[in-house]
């Protein structure tokens, strides 16, 4: 039988980051994508689907996408962190500074326990999302695409009409854009997107339309 992908979101944090629970329909078993924080919010969402968390996957090291990945790791009974790519490592490690400079309390270093780089695999409860490095945002942030589902979780590299900052520390705007245009985009028009923030898109829909990707 082949697993039937969901997702839901659950806006965290005060810069409303876009917290993803993706899941087998079947088997209720999935994962969490960037639990940045309001940790209650989350178990409350879980609980509320009847889910069993596997693992928790990173898409980068900011601290709305990281800042609570240590603790729901413990309050999930020490499931797996996976990604981002290492190079993200520096920001993983500075969390609790970084959280008190932007009034996020409670944030921990993190280790994930796979760096994830180009080519890898994640698997979900028999969901298998490819790994793509696109940095600019950050060094080591990754884009997780399910080829089956069509729908990737993209972070903050591409948003509706936009794309990720690149002026925080390690950003790189020709990067960012040529990660999107080499690696993102060619995954298809009619692929879904979740991104870090905001609405949920199509990438054709951002070929076409989105003014920081045309020309």
């Amino acid at each position: 039988m082949t697993a039937t992908l969901r997702a839901g979101i659950i806006p965290v944090t005060p810069f409303q980051q876009n917290c993803t629970l993706i899941w087998d329909e079947a088997t209720k078993s999935g994962a969490v994508v960037d639990p940045g924080g309001d940790l209650d919010r989350i178990e409350a969402a879980i609980k509320d689907q009847g889910l069993t968390i596997e693992k928790i996957l990173l898409t980068h090291g900011h601290i709305d996408h990281a800042g609570g990945a240590a603790e729901l790791k413990e309050r999930l009974g020490g499931v797996p962190i996976e990604g981002p790519h290492q190079a993200d490592g520096f920001l993983l490690d500075r969390l609790p500074q970084t959280g008190a400079e932007y009034g996020i309390a409670g944030a921990r270093p993190v280790t994930p326990d796979r760096w994830l780089d180009e080519g890898d695999q994640v698997t979900v409860s028999g969901l298998t999302f490819d790994i793509l490095h696109a940095p600019g945002h950050s060094p080591g942030s990754v884009v997780f695409m399910s080829r089956d589902a069509r729908l990737a979780l993209v972070g903050d590299v591409v948003f509706r009409g936009s794309v990720g900052r690149t002026d925080l520390p390690g950003g790189n705007h020709e990067q960012l854009i040529r990660a999107i245009l080499d690696k993102v985009l060619p995954l298809g028009d009619d692929v879904s997107f979740i991104p870090g923030h905001g609405p949920t898109g199509t990438l054709g829909e951002e070929r076409e339309t989105n003014p920081f990707l045309q020309g």
